[in-house]
Parts: structure tokens; C-alpha cells; sequence
């Protein structure tokens, strides 16, 4: 029989699940609400029943054994994927031993990380970054998350929370960021950001710009050269193959990335940029359950 991951997405709202073979197909997969509150305690325990019903199908439906779980949290986790620091938007989530719990409630090796560091990792493995050894990939949503891929491998630094990307300084003087800085690039690129500029949703934006409507044309040309100088940094630091743009905003991406392109033409040496590309996602929400399954499959691949 086949050996199987399964690779776990922990929202706010909502807790997706899927299991996946060592080629990243997804053969069963599913999505449930976030109990309210999402306390560790109700959301450990709505994953453990979940998991053991898709343990139950993928063995009557002869798919495989599920040999290990992957998990995303939003939020920051320990260098080897053992602890959920801290959720924002979950409730009572502070150094939550996820992996542990998993483990002795289904028997199963859990590893886990970071939601956008989930994300990246399904964009390399099977998405828009999989001809790329080394690229970073931005999300940007309600704030802007971001993941490191160094010689196809997760970086995730010593403490296990490096690839905060949109917390770099882009304008000391710039709005309040919750992580105490000034200024952020998520300040100025997240759907926050937009809808403190604007008044209006990145969706309403992009169909009013498409529409011909000047105020919108030129808010996303000033967004395309935010987002470009925030990038012009990373790309200076880690002279990445690629860049992916995923999370909701990418949806506009036609209206902003060519003026992104440029700005970082204009702002980095070509010697830094040579055959960089540029890219928008591909596995759209589904990026964080098959990134949890691809670091399944990593950390437990010779078990």
C-alpha cells in the first residue's frame, strides 16, 4: 500500500486538510470551521477526530497509510517544529506544544511551521517556484507573510522565525506596525494597508482600475513601486531565481506587477537581478495544505 501525509492548514475561520502522496498529488482533502474560540484545546481536538476519520477513508479506499502530519499555524514556531509560539488570531494560543498533542492523541510524527512558510514551501514544491532552487515567495493579505527557499530548503534561521519579509523597514517614519516597527512594508502592501489608504476593498480597487477609473489606476501604480522597493532589499540579500506573489491582493497582480518589475530594475544592479523572474502564485488557498505536506514528507521521508 502507498504511504500518505497528511498536510494540515490552521486559519482563523477555517481548518483545511488533505492528504497527499511523495509526488504532491492531494487525494482526499477537506475543509471545516475554526471552532469559536479557537482555543488549542477545541481546535487539537476537532483535527484529531478529523484525522482519524481521513486515516479510516484512506485505508478503505485503499489510497495508503498515513505515515506523518504537517501543520501550518499563523504564527511563529520553534526551530524544530515542535511549538506554536504565539496566533494572534486564535484564542489563548501561547506556546502551544501542537506537535506533542498530535502526537499522542493519533500516534503519528507531526512537524510544523510557520502558514506562510507552509505556502512557500507548496509553491516550490508543485506550484508557480517549482523550476527554482532558490526564491522567495510574499503573501500579501490582511498583513504580509513571507518564506525563504535556499537550495530547495525551507530557511527558517536559528530560532526557527526567520522569513518575516514584510516586517522590513520600509519608511521609518511610516504608520504603527503591531510588531513595533514604523513604517513596515506590510504598512503599505496588505489589504490593512489599502483599506486605510483607500477606504475601499483591493477587490473594489482592481475592478474600478480595470474599469478605467483614474484615482485607482494611480493607487496601483504607487502600490506596484511600494512593493518593488520593499523587494528591491530582499532581492539585494538573497539574489533569489524568483519571486512569488501569492495571497488574496495577488489577484490584482496585472495592475501593479509590471510597475513592480520596474521599480526593482531601476533600483537593483543587474548583477543582483540577473534572470530573476517574477511570479504570481498558482495553488491559490490550497498553497498551505500542500506545503504542510511537502514539510511532512521532509522530516519524515526515511521513516
Amino acid at each position: 500500500m502507498n504511504s500518505l501525509v497528511i498536510g494540515i492548514d490552521i486559519g482563523g475561520t477555517a481548518i483545511k486538510m488533505g492528504c497527499f502522496s511523495r509526488d504532491g498529488i492531494c487525494h482526499k482533502s477537506l475543509t471545516l470551521p475554526t471552532p469559536q474560540p479557537a482555543t488549542p484545546k477545541a481546535v487539537i481536538e476537532v483535527i484529531e477526530e478529523t484525522i482519524s476519520i481521513l486515516r479510516k477513508e484512506s485505508q478503505t479506499d485503499n489510497l495508503g497509510t498515513i505515515q506523518g502530519i504537517g501543520i501550518g499555524v499563523p504564527g511563529p514556531v520553534d526551530a524544530e517544529g515542535r511549538i506554536s509560539r504565539i496566533a494572534i488570531n486564535l484564542s489563548d494560543w501561547q506556546e502551544v506544544p501542537l506537535a506533542e498533542s498530535l502526537e499522542e492523541k493519533t500516534g503519528l510524527p507531526v512537524v510544523i511551521a510557520n502558514d506562510a512558510n507552509c505556502a512557500g514551501l507548496g509553491e516550490a514544491w508543485v506550484g508557480a517556484g517549482s523550476q527554482f532552487k532558490n526564491m522567495i515567495m510574499l503573501t500579501l493579505g490582511t498583513g504580509v507573510g513571507g518564506a525563504i527557499i535556499l537550495d530547495s530548503k525551507l530557511f527558517v534561521g536559528h530560532q526557527g522565525t526567520a522569513g518575516e519579509l514584510g516586517l522590513i523597514t520600509l519608511n521609518p517614519d511610516g504608520p504603527k506596525c503591531n510588531s513595533g516597527n514604523n513604517g513596515s512594508l506590510e504598512q503599505y502592501v496588505s489589504v490593512q494597508a489599502v483599506r486605510r489608504e483607500t477606504g475601499k476593498e483591493p477587490l473594489e480597487l482592481a475592478n474600478l482600475a480595470l474599469a478605467g477609473d483614474k484615482f485607482a489606476l494611480e493607487f496601483w501604480q504607487n502600490y506596484g513601486r511600494l512593493l518593488g522597493a520593499g523587494l528591491a532589499s530582499l532581492i539585494y540579500i538573497l539574489t533569489p531565481e524568483a519571486v512569488i506573489i501569492g495571497g488574496g491582493i495577488s489577484a490584482a497582480s496585472e495592475l501593479f506587477l509590471p510597475t513592480t518589475k520596474a521599480e526593482i530594475e531601476r533600483r537593483v544592479l543587474f548583477s543582483s537581478r540577473s534572470s530573476l523572474q517574477l511570479l504570481t502564485a498558482k495553488l491559490g488557498n490550497q498553497a498551505g495544505i500542500v506545503g504542510a505536506a511537502k514539510l511532512a514528507w521532509t522530516k519524515f521521508s526515511d521513516r
